[in-house]
């Protein structure tokens, strides 16, 4: 089943590559949201440039400053953004804010793995939190209805580089820390299952997916050349979006809607 598009959503990491890619395709929807709030850690730096060019076309985005990384920024942006939706509630928040710091096993050092998983898994924990009664609120206004992104959800952008099975794009790079924190079948995947299990009874869908092996900066550390483009995986990811149900509770998907083993 395919549902409507969310009233309102907000997407950390937008001033680039798979972030700013969403909201663009966000607000070119059919019925796209009345509120697109693009987040990142440096709303006037060089590398927002584009993201500010966008924000000058359309008049339902708003630039937001949020370091996923710090408490005390997240909690500003929240305030901000609840003064912009002046009562409604946030329907879908996207996690996709995330680093790859490129490393071997043996290199690896302990400050890379703090700052990894202070970004790409306790960054979306405190998110949720946060942004937790925002969410809620815009899951009360339709309480009758099934979970979806319409009502309210939080989406987890992750990798089936951290499949546990798969190990995906190991000749290419180990990047323990990036594989130990990022990817939703390490860290981030049970913080999914988690929110996916206790938010659901909130009114709330949370899943994660996978973008597929993606032409972005964070790639461009690999000789080898990714398979995908930034646009044609965004449209896979808003079309699995649309689709999720109470059933994806907690589930990690890939960009075309298939199940990435564990």
């Amino acid at each position: 089943m395919t549902h409507n598009s969310p009233p309102s959503a907000l997407v950390t990491g937008a001033n680039r590559g798979l972030g700013l890619e969403l909201v663009r395709q966000l607000l070119t929807l059919p019925q796209p949201p009345k509120l697109v709030f693009a987040t990142c850690r440096n709303p006037n730096g060089p590398q927002a440039q584009s993201l500010q060019e966008l924000a000058e076309k359309e008049p339902n985005l708003r630039i937001l400053r949020l370091d996923v990384t710090d408490p005390t920024s997240i909690q500003l942006a929240e305030t901000q953004v609840r003064n912009y939706l002046s009562g409604e509630g946030l329907a879908l928040l996207v996690n996709n804010a995330g680093i790859l710091i490129p490393s071997s096993l043996h290199e690896e050092k302990a400050s890379s793995m703090h700052l990894s998983y202070q970004t790409n898994v306790v960054g979306p924990l405190l998110l949720g939190q946060v942004f937790g009664s925002l969410l809620k609120k815009a899951a009360s206004i339709h309480s009758k209805k099934e979970l979806s992104w319409a009502r309210a959800a939080i989406i987890n952008m992750g990798s089936a580089a951290g499949s546990l099975t798969e190990l995906l794009g190991w000749e290419y790079g180990q990047a323990t820390s990036y594989r130990c924190s990022k990817v939703n079948r390490a860290a981030l995947n049970m913080l999914t299952r988690c929110q996916g299990l206790t938010y659901a009874k909130e009114g709330i869908l949370c899943a994660g997916i996978h973008p597929g092996w993606v032409k972005t900066d964070m790639s461009s550390i690999s000789e080898y050349t990714p398979m995908l483009t930034v646009t044609e995986s965004i449209q896979g990811v808003l079309k699995v979006m649309a689709q999720l149900t109470e059933k994806e509770a907690g589930a990690f998907l890939d960009w075309e809607g298939h199940v990435v083993p564990w």
